[in-house]
C-alpha cells in the first residue's frame, strides 16, 4: 500500500486551485471539466480538491466540512520551504489567515502556521535538519 493523495472538500474547487497556487506555489495538474474535482502538483502526492456536492454524494452521510469560521481542524498539511518567513508573508498577502508566526523549534526546525481560505491548517517549515 501506498498513500495516494489528500482530497479537502471545498465550496469551490477552482477558487482552491487558484488560492494554492499563488499562495504556496503549486501548479494546478488538473481540473474536470465538471469543476467538482481537482488536483495540484505537489510531487509524489497529489493535493486535491473536490466540491462539497461530492463529497455529499460520495459519503451517502453526514460530514464536518473544513469552514475558515469555526475552529482549525484537528489536522495540517505541512508545506517545506527553505524560507518560512517569506512563504509565510507571501500565504497572507494571498489571503491566508495568520495562526503563528515563523518560530525556531528545538530540534532546529523553522515553522510557521496559516489557514487556507476554506480553513485547512497549514503548516509552513524548513526542511528537517537543515
Amino acid at each position: 500500500m501506498k498513500f495516494g493523495y489528500t482530497i479537502i472538500y471545498v465550496n469551490s474547487v477552482a477558487d482552491a486551485l487558484v488560492f494554492y497556487e499563488k499562495a504556496f506555489g503549486f501548479k494546478s495538474r488538473f481540473l474536470h471539466e465538471s469543476g467538482e474535482y481537482g488536483e495540484l502538483d505537489t510531487g509524489a502526492t497529489a493535493l486535491a480538491f473536490a466540491s462539497l456536492g461530492l463529497a455529499e454524494a460520495n459519503f451517502g452521510e453526514a460530514y464536518l466540512p473544513v469552514n475558515a469560521e469555526a475552529a482549525a481542524p484537528g489536522i495540517e498539511l505541512a508545506f517545506v520551504t527553505d524560507d518560512v518567513p517569506a512563504a509565510y508573508q507571501n500565504a497572507i498577502d494571498c489571503g491566508a489567515s495568520p495562526i503563528r508566526g515563523p518560530v525556531e523549534k528545538p530540534w532546529g526546525q523553522i515553522v510557521a502556521y496559516v489557514r487556507s481560505i476554506e480553513g485547512t491548517l497549514i503548516e509552513l517549515c524548513s526542511p528537517m535538519g537543515s
